[in-house]
C-alpha cells in the first residue's frame, strides 16, 4: 500500500502559546518523500495557517 495516513499540526499557534489544530490526511509515498505541507483553518487563531507534518 503506497499511501500512509499523515498527521498535521499547526506551525503558528505553538508561537503565540495557543492550543494547536490537527487534521489528518494522507500521501502518496512514491511520490511525495518529503513532508506535507498545506494550508488549513485554526480555529483557535480563526485564520489560516501552514500546518506541517509531525511524526
Amino acid at each position: 500500500m503506497p499511501r500512509e495516513i499523515v498527521t498535521l499540526e499547526c506551525t503558528e499557534a505553538k508561537k503565540e502559546g495557543k492550543p494547536v489544530s490537527r487534521y489528518q490526511t494522507s500521501r502518496n509515498k512514491k511520490t511525495q518523500q518529503e513532508r506535507v505541507e498545506k494550508k488549513k483553518f485554526n480555529p483557535f487563531l480563526k485564520r489560516h495557517t501552514v500546518h506541517r507534518e509531525i511524526k
